[in-house]
């Protein structure tokens, strides 16, 4: 470069050179935060915690098969997966937190059929778009649900209980954990599907609803595995079908509600594991893999056993289908039936 092309020769150089760098400082802080994230999409990734979220108490259902897969997945990963029990609204405020997180991979949601396919129905001002806001990562367990009914309901069958129904309109009630479930959805579908006059009775939890069932004051009741094979065993109710479309291999001899009397039924409850949307492509790839691994392992699959959950991992194309195709479904059953939150 000739220095006697700039007044002030050398000098006018450095000076020139100085006021270039300083035009650009402004570009190069506002491409700071887009750095940051770009972090996220890197072999770095994940390079410190995340933090799983659970929009209901420690203990529950989707607490229980959430733990497992955020412990073996910090194992995986080597960094800390925190499981954050976010109760309230039936999920509604863990999925609203997580829909207005930093899209970084470090929030996700282990989400619920409710959080996606049944509360945008039934609450009239959620917060949250269970498609727009977020972005699939994988499905990941399925709690087999099972219709139980006291021993003194004259029924040893699903069809027997069906014909006993509809000679009977309005007489038998069946409680679940709550309006808005997987087990409420599963007895609207079967009252429609079947012609069925049947009332719900809603529980603060499904314990709550086989208690009563125990009791005697409540002849039908729809809950997950572990709460209703102990009192089965006992006697004190009797397992009549399972809700899936096909039978269970946790309970290979107990036939669905499908092959009963109702071709096409199929009630699945299920768990998912989404990330904020515009989370980078990269990043969720990333997740996807190692929880697939993770759900597949047969160390996690003996703990779902026990507790009656089946492992379902998927792609995240799979998984947005498959929430789109539980909206469709369910949205025609919450109009007919009417269902809305209190």
């Amino acid at each position: 470069m000739d220095a006697s092309a700039f007044p002030g020769g050398r000098a006018g150089v450095v000076a020139g050179l100085s006021a270039c760098l300083v035009a650009l400082l402004p570009l190069h802080a506002d491409a700071q935060p887009a750095a940051k994230q770009a972090i996220g999409t890197s072999e770095r990734f994940p390079d410190r915690p995340i933090r799983m979220l659970v929009g209901f108490t420690p203990g529950g259902g989707a607490d229980t098969a959430a733990r497992p897969v955020a412990q073996r997945l910090a194992e995986a990963i080597g960094q800390q997966v925190v499981v954050d029990n976010r109760p309230g609204s039936s999920g509604n405020v863990a999925a609203d937190i997580v829909a207005r997180a930093n899209p970084d991979g470090y929030t996700l949601l282990f989400g619920t059929i409710a959080n996606f396919a049944i509360n945008p129905m039934i609450y009239e001002r959620l917060t949250y778009d269970p498609v727009r806001d977020f972005a699939p990562i994988t499905l990941a367990a399925s709690p087999v649900n099972v219709l139980i009914v006291h021993p003194s309901v004259q029924a040893n069958t699903m069809k027997e209980l069906i014909a006993l129904v509809r000679a009977k309109p309005n007489a038998f009630n069946y409680g679940t954990s709550g309006i808005g479930g997987a087990g409420h959805l599963a007895g609207e579908l079967l009252a429609l599907l079947g012609g069925l006059a049947l009332t719900h009775v809603p529980y603060k939890g499904g314990s709550a609803a086989i208690a009563d069932l125990i009791g005697g004051n409540i002849p039908i009741v729809i809950t997950v595995v572990p709460g209703a094979v102990p009192q089965v065993k006992a006697g004190r109710a009797r397992l009549l079908a399972v809700t899936t479309a096909k039978r269970s291999a946790l309970l290979p001899d107990v036939p669905t509600i499908a092959e009963s009397g109702l071709p096409g039924f199929e009630a699945n409850n299920w768990y998912g594991i989404v990330a904020p949307s515009k989370t980078p492509r990269p990043v969720i790839d990333r997740l996807n893999a190692e929880l697939v691994k993770v759900l597949n392992s047969p160390g996690l699959r003996e703990i779902y056993s026990n507790q009656g959950i089946e492992a379902i991992p998927s792609t995240p194309a799979e998984f947005t289908a498959y929430i789109r195709s539980e909206i469709a479904k369910w949205s025609k059953v919450v109009k007919a039936a009417g269902i809305k939150a209190d």
